[in-house]
């Protein structure tokens, strides 16, 4: 796998003349990307910004999913496959060996080492380097569930906390410890997109607000939310894409790993 560790141990081995310039030249064969067919995979990506492969998964036909995770999974790179449907996330991890499917957020992913890391547990010192997901309503979960993911490939220290929106202000409240603890807050909210502009105003953690489509009429699934987050009055807040887990994790890792320099 060529991230940045894999990289420093390949160029390690050819300064100590355990590796001939052939031989890396071999190895780093398809370095910055690797074409599959009509895909361009950004190999680079990994040792560029620290960032797992991303496949959007509607729109592909099944078998070059398959094909794709296949190669990715044999050179042992962490993937993720998004917004797939049951029955074809079953038959990709079947013919995929590693492969894990989460029925919540409906997304396919691959790491060494197997199985996704607990995100129920509570601790505190690794939570201010992390992230902590925080979710107006449990019809929200997807779009958490698809964040926590995309950050246990990144390696990055997640807990989600759910079902605490403005409905119920004080289950908010109670959990205040939690919340003035994180690198950073993912904050998911549906309906009219209040719960970020909560937090905002009560942590000193930077706030990634995610609008989801979560409600009835008025809502046009998710416009409203999103129009709210972006009027925000609290300070420290960013906003991206409606249902967008991806990218606020994405966002979320990249301010965790500037703190870290």
């Amino acid at each position: 796998m060529m991230d940045p560790k894999g990289l420093r141990a390949l160029l390690s081995e050819l300064q100590a003349g355990r590796l001939s310039v052939d031989q890396t030249m071999e190895a780093l064969a398809g370095f910055p990307y690797e074409a599959i067919d009509d895909v361009l995979f950004d190999h680079h990506r990994l040792v560029r910004k620290g960032l797992p492969e991303i496949i959007y998964g509607p729109g592909k036909p099944l078998d070059k999913l398959i094909s794709l995770a296949r190669r990715l999974a044999s050179r042992r790179m962490p993937f993720l496959i998004t917004r797939l449907e049951p029955k074809s996330a079953k038959e990709l991890c079947a013919k995929v060996e590693g492969l894990r499917y989460d029925e919540i957020s409906h997304c396919c992913w691959f790491k060494q080492g197997g199985e996704e890391t607990d995100t129920g547990a509570t601790n505190g010192d690794a939570l201010k380097d992390g992230a902590l997901i925080v979710t107006a309503g449990t019809a929200d979960l997807s779009v958490a569930r698809e964040a926590a993911i995309c950050l246990e490939l990144m390696g990055i220290y997640k807990e989600i906390l759910s079902d605490v929106g403005v409905a119920g202000i004080h289950r908010l409240f109670d959990q205040l410890d939690k919340i003035v603890e994180p690198r950073v807050i993912i904050a998911i909210a549906g309906m009219e997109g209040a719960l970020p502009s909560v937090i905002a105003g009560i942590s000193r953690a930077p706030v990634i607000a995610v609008p989801t489509s979560t409600g009835y009429g008025s809502n046009f699934k998710g416009v409203v939310p999103l129009l709210a987050m972006l009027n925000s009055c609290a300070p420290g807040i960013g906003v991206v894409n409606i249902d967008n887990g991806v990218g606020a994790a994405l966002l979320a890792a990249s301010i965790i790993r500037v703190c870290q320099r």
